[in-house]
């Protein structure tokens, strides 16, 4: 298993787009990539308690590279990290709801934004208990199950209305524009 430290090291060593960027930077300055990742994950740490625009850095955070492995599950032909995703993308939707109500209050806390990406990065962490998962089993799928059937039932009325109301005003609107041309061709 090895020590925290250790396994760190492994998994900045692994191929791919974080280990081969730390691998260039690497060779580039002299300087180890454990290094590198600790002083970059120091350095945004303090930019998002202190730094300005700290809100937008967050965002991107939680939005840029879910969207991009969320394009390549569509792309590709296993289901399991479309299902990854998709679970990512509701927790993401019910958080952006929550956090639109409370965020006045909420902004005001020091490390807000720095807790905001932590609770992010562990939404869309590769592990089988990140936050989508965990969040999505135990509030939002019990939730979704008890409430459904009168969400469907609302929606479904809702619609009705709607088409309702688009047909009442497309015949009114018939009506008033063959009304004008009556008129139009009685007072020529």
């Amino acid at each position: 298993m090895g020590t925290v430290p250790q396994r760190l090291q492994r998994f900045l060593d692994r191929p791919g787009p974080l280990g081969d960027l730390l691998g260039r930077l690497e060779a580039r300055t002299g300087v180890r990539r454990l290094y590198l990742a600790t002083g970059s994950v120091a350095f945004l740490g303090l930019y998002l308690v202190f730094g300005y625009g700290a809100s937008l850095l967050c965002n991107l955070i939680g939005f840029a590279y879910p969207a991009y492995v969320s394009i390549k599950a569509i792309e590709s032909s296993n289901k399991e990290d479309d299902t990854t995703w998709l679970t990512y993308w509701v927790v993401y939707g019910v958080f952006s709801i929550a956090e639109f109500f409370s965020d006045t209050f909420l902004y005001w806390f020091p490390f807000y934004y720095a807790g905001k990406c932590l609770f992010l990065v562990w939404c869309m962490a590769p592990v089988s208990w990140n936050g989508s998962q965990v969040l999505y089993q135990n509030v939002i799928r019990p939730c979704f199950l008890r409430h459904h059937q009168t969400v469907d039932n609302v929606l479904g009325n809702l619609s009705t209305k709607a088409l309702d109301a688009a047909s009442s005003v497309t015949r009114e609107a018939s009506r008033a524009a063959l009304n004008l041309a009556q008129e139009a061709e009685k007072s020529k």
